[in-house]
């Protein structure tokens, strides 16, 4: 066992944890726990001991093996913990033993997330993705809540109201999850219907995804002066946050979604649908990692996401790999990634270094998707400059002239025949094209 001092913070009395994880011979249980113990942080709690045992798999009944859950009994006790962490998902046969032995609340790795996800959730929507969540993961786990009732079960002299009571929590915590996923699918649809006035502007879309607290909110801010949560805790982002940034004369629009981690749950995966579906309909994934970590570290976060994205179906969107927090690293540390990582971006939200090189990739990427034009728009037709500005800002230039307003704007290619009549190009062009606007759409663009 090794003992851990507790992380408390000036003026709080954080809950007293306990951890126990249970690995195969041959991983590193100590690294394995880091992550348990900084979510343990996040939901407020201070983590003051931990047992770590290794075998093929965990108990089938109790988690830990029998010797093991004696030796946890002892060292729980001793520690004088307030709850049990498990950095595992329990069954709720396993849940309900160390219940019974340690005789203390247990809390596994996804109802720590849980509480986490609940804390952080904003929105209405996130609420009750959080809420969906937890009742899907309750369902099977009522039982234990109503054990002092479960000798009323059945047979002679032992019926009565415990199972009744029983089966109507259940009815009503299914009914209730029918009532959310129905709420759910509303906002859902609210959702798309956005997307789709978002996607009217021609404007590329960007998601931003990442292991959780590696700063994509921060980078969200830095690219396009948002102000969102910042503060250094996991799954400080649940709700989609969608702001947009300029970069020569180009509108872009840049979504932070939910960070991620390793074997994140299927509830959540399920559940957090409205962030998720971000990445998935995104014209460009930037992928967001903590260049500081150390390389074999780094490397993990990137397979977690990897495996999260293929999960949710959007391994097919194009991918940008963007390491930052670069000011935390020396000269040799930033030539180690580079070397290691070739084609990344070496960012910093925190100091705004290759922020500019970020936008420029950005821009490259969806070079092909704009073009220059010429347009002459006659006073009378004076509605098609308020559709160019809602386009997403396109013109670079304006004049006024007798004829009508000029403009140069750079407009997105599947938008030119909308505007073919306006165009206006050298003398040479304009016999070549007057009645096509399919040629105008080519012989005029710059």
């Amino acid at each position: 066992m090794t003992a851990r001092q507790p992380d408390r913070a000036p003026g709080t009395d954080p809950e007293r944890g306990f951890v126990v994880g249970v690995f195969p011979k041959g991983v590193d249980g100590e690294a394995e726990l880091a992550e348990l113990r900084e979510l343990a942080r996040t939901a407020g709690v201070a983590t003051i001991g931990e047992i770590i045992q290794h075998r093929a798999r965990p108990d089938q009944r109790t988690f830990v093996g029998k010797g093991k859950l004696t030796e946890l009994k002892d060292a729980y006790a001793a520690a004088d913990a307030e709850v049990l962490l498990v950095d595992e998902e329990l069954s709720p046969t396993q849940q309900q033993s160390l219940e019974n032995v340690l005789e203390a609340r247990v809390v596994d790795r996804t109802q720590l997330i849980l509480d986490i996800f609940a804390q952080h959730a904003r929105s209405a929507e996130g609420k009750l993705q959080v809420e969906l969540a937890q009742l899907e993961y309750n369902l099977p786990r009522m039982r234990g809540l109503w054990q002092h009732l479960e000798r009323l079960g059945g047979g002679v002299g032992t019926r009565g109201p415990g199972e009744s009571q029983l089966e109507t929590d259940r009815r009503l915590a299914r009914t209730r999850v029918s009532l959310v996923k129905r709420r759910l699918r509303e906002l859902s649809a609210q959702r798309a219907t956005r997307r789709k006035e978002r996607e009217r502007t021609s404007a590329p879309t960007i998601a931003l995804a990442g292991y959780t607290n590696v700063g994509k909110s921060t980078l969200l801010n830095a690219l396009t002066g948002a102000d969102a949560s910042v503060d250094d805790r996991l799954f400080e982002t649940l709700d989609p946050t969608t702001r947009g940034f300029e970069h020569d004369g180009k509108r872009y629009l840049v979504t932070d979604t939910v960070g991620f981690i390793r074997r994140l749950p299927t509830q959540l995966v399920e559940g957090f649908a409205a962030t998720l579906e971000e990445t998935l309909v995104a014209d460009l994934v930037l992928h967001v990692a903590d260049a500081s970590l150390p390389e074999s570290r780094l490397r993990e976060t990137i397979d977690a996401v990897h495996t999260v994205l293929t999960e949710i179906g959007a391994d097919d969107v194009p991918v940008e790999l963007v390491l930052n927090k670069i000011d935390h690293l020396d000269p040799l540390g930033l030539r180690r990634i580079a070397h290691a990582f070739p084609r990344a971006l070496q960012v910093s939200a925190a100091t705004g270094e290759g922020l500019d090189a970020l936008k420029e990739r950005v821009s490259e990427l969806f070079s092909d998707r704009f073009e220059d034009v010429r347009l002459l728009v006659p006073y009378e037709d004076g509605r098609h400059l308020a559709l160019l500005y809602g386009l997403g800002a396109p013109i670079a230039e304006r004049s006024d002239t007798p004829e009508g307003v000029r403009v140069r704007a750079r407009l997105p290619r599947r938008e030119i025949p909308r505007f073919a009549r306006f165009l206006v190009a050298g003398e040479e062009d304009l016999a070549a094209s007057a009645s096509d606007p399919e040629a105008d759409a080519e012989a005029f663009r710059r």
